[in-house]
């Protein structure tokens, strides 16, 4: 087996990106700090031909370097956009037909893995900050609550990471 050069991988290129299809799904960062791993949720919203990301209240916002050195160019390709309030942005993503799904450990929440998906639904996934979480009214506001199985000794999962196995495993259901 050989790796493939990066000029082999047949991407789009930003003209392409913005023009193809996007999944059905927009991310939201409720007062995520990380830089990098802001930068990190654009390369993979990039990936996933994902919709759009909201970055509402202390959520950085590009241009920042910081966002720059780990988003690799997907500030250019994903559109985005800065929200002040989360709960404002999500009663607006409910009146335009996106299911809310919060990404927390809470009471009465679905396994991702349990997690069915609606192929006509169009999904808004809200990522809290890193200490924190989700806010509890966001939490309390969504339509739904997702939790990512986790079977070790720690209590959670680093962001970028989590909104890697969200993404994916609702992309693939929704292509499957």
């Amino acid at each position: 087996m050989r790796k493939l050069e990066n000029s082999e991988l047949d991407r789009l290129n930003v003209d392409e990106f913005k023009q193809v299809e996007k999944t059905p799904i927009c991310i939201v960062l409720d007062n995520v700090r990380s830089l990098n791993n802001i930068g990190s949720v654009f390369r993979t919203a990039d990936a996933f031909l994902i919709e759009k990301i909201y970055l509402c209240g202390i959520t950085a916002t590009p241009p920042h370097k910081d966002i720059h050195k780990t988003a690799l160019g997907a500030t250019d390709s994903v559109t985005w956009e800065y929200r002040e309030n989360t709960m404002e942005l999500l009663e607006e993503l409910k009146h335009v037909g996106y299911t809310s799904l919060s990404v927390e450990q809470a009471e009465n929440a679905v396994m991702l893995n349990d997690f069915e998906v609606d192929k006509k639904e169009k999904y808004a996934l809200i990522f809290g900050n890193e200490v924190k979480g989700v806010s509890q009214d966001v939490v309390s506001g969504s339509d739904l609550v997702l939790e990512i199985p986790q079977y070790g000794t720690k209590h959670s999962l680093n962001i970028s990471v989590s909104v890697g196995i969200v993404v994916w495993d609702l992309w693939a259901k929704l292509k499957g």
